[in-house]
């Protein structure tokens, strides 16, 4: 596979605001991958956990429900809902590094521009489970400048019945709730926006790979299936992005990139 972003496909995305890029995987690729994941949540990768936002999709303590979203293992289970900072691990980070995942994020900010990783998250619709996602953008008020891109890797099947991504084609080209710390609509929002638009249904192979504009809005359902819906998702951003709350993020392409070896 070419390691280079179109001119086709990037006006394809602009008009879009989305991109299926297909398998990107190498040979053997999508199984490490998986492994990982599994060992992750099973507690068995070598992985600093203090440092590692983990979300259970069903907690005891809470009926079942959702578990916070904090630092730390939660136990021996594949049932979690979303696991954050995943550039800690040396197996992710090496394929959010992939030259062609650094072509499309010097289309969007430039050749010269180093990127950082806002977030590399897993998440998870577990068999039979899963959390509802309601219909939102991707953006964060905390930010000083909006991040444009994130990278959406199916590491299951991805289909309508175990919860797959739900977008409206050319909804990027405006905020709807930029009030909202985190994008999210109003049920007025989506009564009066979102209901009377067409949303496709982006059903996906293991290792098919999309690349999504943030402020495309998606949602996406629970899985009634005895099949996991994985997946891997990396936001990048503008390294010079500042957080009124004073995170710091690593870079990945450019000046200062993080390295295999930096990962402690």
């Amino acid at each position: 596979m070419s390691t280079q972003i179109s001119d086709q496909q990037w006006a394809q995305f602009e008009e879009a605001g989305f991109l299926h890029l297909g398998n990107v995987m190498d040979n053997g690729e999508l199984e490490q991958l998986q492994v990982r994941m599994d060992d992750i949540m099973l507690g068995k990768a070598s992985i600093d956990y203090d440092r590692v936002m983990m979300q259970l999709d069903r907690d005891p303590e809470r009926d079942n429900k959702p578990g916070p979203q904090s630092k730390g293992h939660k136990g021996e289970t594949l049932l979690y809902r979303k696991i954050q900072d995943l550039e800690r691990d040396a197996l992710f980070l090496d394929y959010l590094q992939k030259p062609i995942f650094r072509s499309v994020c010097a289309r969007a900010y430039g050749n010269e521009t180093p990127v950082a990783c806002f977030r590399a998250m897993f998440m998870n619709k577990p068999a039979r489970g899963g959390t509802e996602l309601v219909w939102h953008q991707d953006r964060w008020t905390d930010l000083d400048k909006d991040p444009m891109i994130t990278i959406w890797t199916a590491l299951d099947p991805a289909i309508i019945a175990n919860g797959c991504v739900k977008l409206i084609p050319g909804s990027h080209r405006a905020l709807i709730n930029p009030e909202h710390g985190a994008g999210f609509l109003t049920e007025e929002h989506i009564e009066n926006i979102v209901s009377k638009q067409e949303f496709i249904n982006l059903e996906l192979e293991p290792g098919d790979c999309v690349v999504l504009h943030n402020w495309t809005l998606h949602s996406s359902g629970t899985n009634s299936t005895d099949i996991a819906r994985r997946a891997f998702s990396v936001c990048y951003m503008d390294a010079a992005t500042q957080s009124s709350r004073g995170h710091e993020y690593a870079v990945v392409f450019g000046e200062g990139e993080m390295t295999t070896e930096s990962i402690a």
